[in-house]
């Protein structure tokens, strides 16, 4: 979805209300954070639809591991300063008043290590006071194998339709998916791959944040039904 499918990601998430998870993601903002300023970072940005409403409000920076996602964002965001890195890596000289990572990102990470890594990452790009807003993945008491979903997106020069059905082996979830595109001058293709998520406990992903110097909390009001929101605090 992130690579040689990404060209059809906006088609397929065109029903995603952007808009009124901004509004959300700045209530939030304006609420917790303590830094006061005006700059905001989202990390696995995407193509850059939050961005793009982020930024009529926000100083904004992206960054992303994709590079044909970021291919897609610097089409819609001409002159941001979006750059390429892994979560668990990546080094900014400016700091920030929100550290934001959405859509459940966080569990294309591979083990908890490398969750607590990431979440000290973000803590070390915020200005102090300011808020960390990590999207998670479905909890492991949640996640429900055998789940069976269909999208789809009808344009006219191209037909476009996924399926997923979900399994589950120890703390990773797979999420199988199946594509047939069909267009006007490719004809009709079919192809596969598989999503792994980490399944991390909501109170290990708090404990992660505190260990990184962060004040945690959880809303159940989140971005996308029964994930709810992780929110860090730096200390002023």
């Amino acid at each position: 979805m992130f690579g040689r499918m990404a060209r059809y990601y906006d088609l397929l998430y065109a029903a995603k209300d952007y808009d009124a998870e901004v509004r959300r993601l700045v209530q939030l903002a304006q609420r917790f954070g303590r830094s006061k300023g005006r700059s905001w970072l989202d990390v696995a940005c995407g193509t850059g639809r939050h961005l793009e409403l982020l930024r009529r409000s926000y100083a904004v920076v992206g960054v992303d591991r994709s590079r044909e996602m970021l291919r897609l964002a610097r089409r819609r965001l001409p002159g941001a300063a979006l750059r390429r890195g892994d979560m668990r890596t990546f080094r900014l000289a400016d700091r920030f008043d929100v550290v934001s990572c959405l859509f459940s990102a966080i569990g294309h990470l591979r083990s908890y290590p490398e969750v607590r890594q990431a979440f000290s990452n973000f803590a070390g790009h915020l200005k102090p006071g300011g808020l960390v807003i990590v999207e998670p993945w479905i909890d492991p008491t949640t996640f429900r194998p055998g789940h069976i979903h269909l999208v789809s997106h009808t344009g006219p020069e191209e037909i476009v339709a996924r399926m997923a059905f979900s399994s589950r082996r120890g703390d990773r979830s797979l999420v199988h998916y199946h594509y047939l595109v069909a267009e006007r001058d490719r004809g009709i293709r079919h192809l596969e791959e598989v999503d792994r998520g980490l399944l991390v406990s909501r109170a290990d992903l708090l404990g992660a944040m505190r260990s990184a110097g962060l004040r945690p909390r959880f809303v159940a009001q989140g971005l996308s039904a029964g994930r709810g929101l992780l929110l860090g605090t730096k200390p002023l």
